[in-house]
């Protein structure tokens, strides 16, 4: 794929995952413009990513309709159109622990953000991409831990990238079927430990979303605890270099691949062990079992 000269859209894309998806298109030679609802750090990633190419930031918050019009808006009068459009702002729940232990508030801020701001990001840009009549490629962003097999401690959270990975498949098939010059791919994370704003997701939490009982996070919910609990196990613990990851997700556009992302291999093994259980009516094993 020729990124140069492209214009992509990044949400979330001022920390994390998403600045690694930022530095490897303007790499690439994409013109970039990154929503992220926190501005202070958006306006030092925009300077300091200016050096490698055209950058810009505008404030997104796309748990909200309005917010995610006005980006669009902003965005159509000055670049002119969006070539790639990567749909990838997400949050945790709020600790995790056990299901049964998380509230409504938990679900409500999870969902607006992973669900509803992903379903929206997309629902905003794509008409406005297909009646343009150029081609474009929309990235969503998911993960194992719900979009392959559920996590019981992070039930939430899973459940969000659950829903994300189904929709992002059925565009794809829809997309497909009615021959459209824009594709839908999504993407899962992955090839190590991440170290993003996930962790520390909470920062940003609306106050009418608090939860209404606070409770102590659970046990290894710092990414430092994570880390080091996996180490006293003797399991991997490796850190995933974030820029590495983005480029890695250009790779596999350039291959025309649906699903992005390193070591993607590995949950055939797993699904074959799902597929088995329900064919047999039996309780489907988990990513980590």
């Amino acid at each position: 794929m020729e990124y140069a000269g492209k214009i992509a859209v990044v949400t979330g894309g001022a920390g994390g995952i998403g600045r690694g998806l930022v530095v490897a298109l303007l790499t690439r030679g994409a013109q970039v413009v990154i929503g992220d609802i926190e501005v202070p750090q958006l306006n030092a990633t925009v300077e300091a990513l200016s050096e490698l190419g055209q950058v810009r930031g505008i404030r997104l918050d796309v748990s909200s309709g309005e917010s995610l019009e006005a980006f669009a808006d902003d965005i159509y009068a000055n670049e002119g159109r969006v070539d790639l459009l990567f749909a990838n702002a997400g949050v945790t729940s709020g600790g995790g622990g056990l299901p049964w232990e998380q509230e409504l508030n938990d679900w409500r801020w999870c969902f607006s953000v992973n669900v509803f701001g992903c379903a929206g990001t997309v629902l905003t840009f794509l008409p406005r991409m297909l009646a343009a009549g150029g081609e474009g490629e929309i990235i969503t962003t998911s993960s194992g831990d719900g979009g392959v097999a559920p996590v019981p401690h992070a039930s939430v959270y899973a459940a969000s990238k659950a829903a994300v990975s189904c929709f992002t498949e059925a565009l794809a098939h829809q997309l497909q079927k009615t021959e459209a010059k824009v594709g839908a791919h999504v993407f899962y994370p992955g090839g190590g430990l991440l170290d993003t704003g996930l962790w520390t997701a909470q920062r940003n939490r609306p106050e009418e979303l608090a939860r209404v009982k606070p409770r102590p996070p659970a046990p290894g919910t710092t990414f430092a605890e994570f880390k080091a609990q996996l180490e006293q196990l003797g399991l991997p613990a490796d850190v995933v270099d974030l820029d590495w990851l983005g480029m890695k997700v250009l790779e596999d556009l350039d291959e025309g691949k649906f699903i992005l992302g390193p070591n993607i291999e590995k949950f055939g093994p797993l699904l074959h062990e799902r597929a088995d259980a329900i064919a047999a009516g039996q309780l489907p094993p988990t990513l980590l079992h």
